[in-house]
């Protein structure tokens, strides 16, 4: 039926139809290309250009990269490469560095015998880095010359033109983040450029990474001779484990498969895979060809040495991979990625590639090594006995769970409101204070569940444990979703395995029991005390959510509540300071030099009034949002601070006590 409502003032025709040329699209769009304008955006940039350089290292042309976060917030990211070609593009008529940093869908990775494996396939990283910068310019030594071209928010402003003699080759690129487009923050953090360097060199051991923080004078090397072997000893330096790291190698079909693995005496697994470099966060059919191997195998090898009776079941995926740690590298040629953020793998034959590569491996390994093949097997075993228990109390919680009122646990101070988008629900520590919390909320839309002594540490417990303790299973119930158990970055966070494969062949079940869709607060705040216990808590909290219900995170339903530290009157309001810093900046401009402060140990120590005004009204509280940008960088985290291994957590202490913002130093 036509539409008769038309007038000339809404019409649309040809007219309409915008035309971005060049990288206008990038800056029109940005969050296409890198993911977001937030510090995930910002560091994406960085990611790019370090992955232009281990492109190089792969294709064997560099040895070195450098990078420098300079004191003005730019970078510099140079490498021993053979630097960008600064001849004329035969069609364009302008130099290969100019094509490669202004069009996009234009670089050498289309199969032009620039690169035969990169990271890099639709030709728009580089390109966009230089259309999001303010500033950004490309120095190429090359030929005996020194070259420079400069660009501003992506177009030309300086043609590239020779600045001087060149011993070597190689490639310097800096720039700076345009504020217009990252309005939130330019400044780049130099802990996610460690992690991600850290990774490069573990996965590219002849290269050797150096990055230079002049903000702070914080310089690191990344070399590692041990490569990806080196890296799963460096994942399981805060747990106990029970062999060497197990490594392997094969080649088919001119694409090279890498494997480490390490068991420890932990109930978590920690699986990382790449595909040329890049971290394939979701996974993908590599993962999926190990895994269904790894089971397989272990399996086989089981039966074979009479370790699993005739009468015995199959160990399913789960039982294998308790406690393992693993790091999966492969190269290959054209891999098909999803999306430019490249966070799963596609590629259809590679699955049964990986899959027969790791199967004669490590059968092989098994055979030759009957020491820690016990020791694996054992492990699977006891896993294997605790699956049924933790079935059992899983099942209890999916009971527990209904969204009636009547299913709720008894200690659930619930809302009124039943749309979880306008619900909330505050996690409070002790008796007392979700007391103090019950007063102060907007029962219309505010939940509160006390939580009663000190959370379970889930580091350190198995699964039916974890189900069977009492603050675990209530905090399960209230939030209606069940739980989750996370399998190294291959589930899509509604409770689907994501094809792994390997459960379908043992008959056994994944031990996930998690539906996002039933998720009854779309904000869980975790309410606790500004002081040392309650920093304890939220840990204990935040390790809890990460393995076991992470899709709460990464759908942005996770909130720490941000309480003051400190509390005076002016006149007749009440004025509240979070830091030192702020409490300074506060009596300097109100002048307040012979006011009472008081100082906050615990939220019990505010009336209702206060805890309403400065931690649960939403016009004036501070809330935090919990993110989990890097998986291993987090997951490396929990184990340190959480694990059994002291002398990791003494390292992580001193490496991070410069940056400790509040200090409880009551009773020292």
């Amino acid at each position: 039926m036509p539409n008769t409502k038309a007038t000339a003032s809404t019409s649309y025709d040809a007219k309409s139809i915008q035309v971005l040329k060049g990288l206008d699209a990038v800056r029109k769009r940005p969050a296409m290309y890198i993911g977001s304008t937030g510090p995930r955006g910002l560091h994406h940039l960085f990611v790019e250009v370090t992955d232009n350089c281990i492109d190089e290292v792969l294709a064997g042309y560099c040895t070195e990269i450098n990078c420098i976060i300079r004191k003005d917030g730019s970078i510099s990211v140079e490498d021993n490469g053979r630097g960008y070609p600064i001849d004329n593009h035969p069609e364009v008529k302008k130099p290969g560095v100019e094509v490669a940093l202004t069009m996009l869908h234009a670089g050498s990775k289309f199969g032009g015998g620039g690169y035969k494996v990169s990271g890099g396939l639709h030709g728009v990283g580089v390109s966009v880095v230089n259309a999001l910068a303010e500033w950004l310019e490309v120095e190429v030594s090359r030929d005996g010359k020194r070259h420079l071209i400069r660009f501003e928010r992506g177009r030309t402003v300086q043609p590239l033109k020779v600045i001087g003699k060149a011993k070597g080759t190689g490639t310097i690129v800096r720039w700076k983040a345009d504020p217009k487009i990252f309005e939130e923050t330019t400044e780049i953090n130099y802990e996610q450029c460690v992690h991600r360097l850290r990774e490069l060199a573990y996965l590219n051991p002849v290269a050797k990474i150096t990055l230079t923080d002049e903000r702070t004078d914080a310089t690191e090397t990344f070399y590692y001779k041990g490569g990806i072997s080196a890296f799963v000893d460096h994942l399981n330096r805060a747990k106990e484990a029970l062999h060497k790291p197990i490594y392997f190698k094969g080649n088919r079909d001119d694409t090279d498969v890498e494997i480490a693995l390490q068991y420890n005496s932990g109930y978590l697994e920690n699986i990382l895979s790449y595909a040329n470099n890049i971290h394939t966060s979701e996974g993908g059919t590599h993962l999926s060809g190990f895994k269904t191997a790894l089971t397989r195998a272990i399996n086989s090898y089981a039966r074979k040495a009479n370790l699993l009776k005739e009468k015995d079941s199959n160990f399913s995926g789960d039982d294998v991979r308790e406690g393992l740690t693993a790091v999966i590298s492969i190269k290959l040629l054209a891999p098909q990625f999803e999306g430019q953020t490249k966070t799963k793998l596609g590629n259809s034959d590679i699955e049964g590639l990986v899959n027969s590569i790791v199967g004669e491996k490590l059968s092989a390994y098994l055979e030759e090594h009957p020491s820690a093949a016990k020791k694996i097997i054992e492990k699977a075993i006891t896993a294997s006995r605790a699956r049924e228990a933790a079935r059992k109390a899983a099942d209890l919680i999916k009971r527990k769970s209904a969204l009636e009122t009547t299913g709720l646990p008894g200690k659930l101070w619930d809302c009124q409101e039943r749309d979880p988008s306008k619900c909330e629900l505050f996690l409070v520590e002790g008796q007392s204070a979700g007391g103090s919390a019950k007063q102060s909320r907007d029962s219309k839309n505010q939940a509160i569940l006390p939580l009663r002594g000190v959370v379970l540490n889930v580091e350190k417990a198995r699964l039916d444990k974890i189900l069977a303790n009492n603050e675990i299973s209530t905090l399960i119930s209230a939030l209606g979703t069940g739980f989750h158990f996370y399998s190294g970055g291959n589930e899509n966070g509604n409770g689907n395995n994501g094809g792994n494969g390997d459960d379908e062949e043992t008959g056994g079940e994944a031990t996930s029991f998690f539906d996002l869709s039933k998720l009854r607060y779309h904000k869980v705040i975790i309410m606790a005390d500004a002081d040392v216990d309650g920093a304890h808590i939220r840990t204990l909290l935040l390790t809890f959510f990460y393995r076991y219900m992470r899709p709460l995170i990464e759908r942005g339903h996770l909130y720490i509540a941000l309480p003051p530290l400190y509390g005076f009157k002016s006149g007749k309001e009440m004025v509240y300071a979070h830091t030192d810093q702020e409490l300074d900046k506060l009596m300097k401009k109100l002048d307040a030099k012979k006011v009472h402060v008081q100082r906050y140990k615990g939220l019990g120590e505010m009336d209702a009034n206060e805890l309403a005004e400065t931690t649960m009204d939403p016009e004036k509280r501070r809330i935090l949002r919990i993110t989990a940008e890097d998986a291993a960088a987090a997951d490396e985290i929990f184990s340190v601070l959480m694990g059994e291994s002291v002398e990791p957590r003494k390292e992580f202490i001193v490496r991070y006590a410069k940056e400790v913002k509040n200090l409880d130093m009551a009773g020292t």
